[in-house]
């Protein structure tokens, strides 16, 4: 990355209000399908300059075709873990737009102020699911963070549809609610 992009992803946060990754999450929810709508959209509704509104929707696009590639990577060997991904992404998507989905190496993030979750396809049959939920006590499938470490407080595996039931979906939401 050249050195005056830096300085305006840098400046973004002052000059617009906002980080990169809070744009990329509000675009996101609004699915525009040529540049110069969601350019305009930005302009209009966030008085975004045209400068920072075309970085924004510019590199915004990139990284929603590098996270498509990052997750494809990540399940590469494990399709039989997608309809658990899935499924795991439409619950926590009814939990409100305030939410970031983030396609690391390995894992992906759910944001919300913060991360709250964190999905990770552990073998060929199990997602680790990694949840933050500070002073919940271990129990049952609410297993200690195990290899997640200190990034989340427990961890659930998962290794069906099925065992993504009102349970699992109750530990999600209560993260995401603590995750203000």
């Amino acid at each position: 990355m050249d050195k005056a992009l830096q300085t305006m992803i840098s400046n973004m946060p002052d000059k617009t209000g906002k980080s990169l990754q809070e744009w990329h999450s509000i675009l996101k929810t609004k699915g525009f399908t040529k540049h110069s709508e969601a350019v305009n959209f930005l302009k209009k509704e966030y008085k975004v300059t045209h400068g920072f509104a075309n970085t924004i929707v510019s590199l915004s696009k990139d990284e929603a075709q590098d996270d498509e590639e990052l997750v494809r990577i990540q399940y590469q060997g494990k399709e039989a873990l997608i309809p658990m991904y899935e499924s795991l992404l439409k619950t926590i998507k009814g939990f409100g737009n305030d939410i970031t989905i983030t396609p690391k190496k390995t894992s992906v993030s759910i944001i919300r102020k913060r991360q709250f979750a964190l999905i990770k396809p552990a073998t060929k049959s199990r997602i680790d699911l990694g949840l933050k939920l500070k002073d919940v006590p271990v129990n049952g499938r609410l297993e200690n963070s195990g290899p997640f470490g200190a990034m989340c407080t427990h961890r659930i595996q998962l290794t069906g549809v099925n065992q993504i039931d009102e349970e699992v979906k109750g530990w999600l939401h209560e993260a995401y609610n603590r995750s203000v």
